[in-house]
C-alpha cells in the first residue's frame, strides 16, 4: 500500500524580524517648492539652477494644490511658439497639474516602487492632512533599495 498524501515534515517558519523601510525613512523634507502665482519665467530659471525636474505647488498655508514639472514647461514653450506670443506673464496656475497624485509617508518603500513602475511618475509629493511634509523620487527609492541591500539582501 502506498503513500496517498505526505506533507513531508513541518518547519518551523522564521520571522523576519527586521523593520519595513518606509517612505518617510528616505523621503526629501527641504524641498523648492513654488506657488501658484510665480511667473513661468521664474520657475523655467529655478528648474535650471537647481538642476531639478520640476515641483510640487502650494498655497499660503502650506496646502499642496499642484505640481510643475518639465513637461509643463515644454507645454509652455510649445504654446508659445505656435501662438507667437512671449512667454512673458504666464504663471504657473496657468500650467500646473491640479490633479496630484500622493504617497502616505508610511508607505513601505517597495509598494513606492510598484507604485512608481505602475504611473511612470518620477516623483510623489508626501502630505500629512493635506500639507506638504517632503517628496520622494525614483532616486530616494533606488538609494533605499541600494542601503536594504547592503544591510539585509544576500
Amino acid at each position: 500500500m502506498g503513500i496517498k498524501n505526505f506533507i513531508g515534515r513541518r518547519v518551523e517558519q522564521k520571522q523576519d524580524n527586521r523593520e519595513a523601510i518606509r517612505v518617510k525613512d528616505y523621503m526629501k523634507r527641504k524641498l523648492i517648492t513654488f506657488t501658484a502665482d510665480q511667473s513661468i519665467n521664474e520657475v523655467m530659471e529655478i528648474i535650471l539652477k537647481q538642476r531639478i525636474t520640476g515641483g510640487p505647488v502650494i498655497d499660503a498655508q502650506q496646502q499642496l494644490i499642484g505640481i510643475i514639472s518639465d513637461t509643463d514647461l515644454m507645454q509652455v514653450i510649445g504654446d508659445s511658439r505656435y501662438h507667437n506670443m512671449p512667454i512673458g506673464d504666464r504663471t504657473v496656475a496657468d500650467y500646473m497639474s491640479s490633479q496630484v497624485s500622493t504617497i502616505d509617508a508610511e508607505v513601505d518603500i517597495f509598494d513606492a516602487a510598484a507604485r512608481f513602475l505602475k504611473t511612470g511618475h518620477r516623483r510623489f509629493p508626501v502630505t500629512e492632512n493635506g500639507k506638504l511634509i517632503g517628496q520622494i523620487s525614483r532616486m530616494d527609492v533606488i538609494i533605499a533599495a541600494t542601503n536594504l541591500k547592503k544591510n539585509h539582501w544576500r
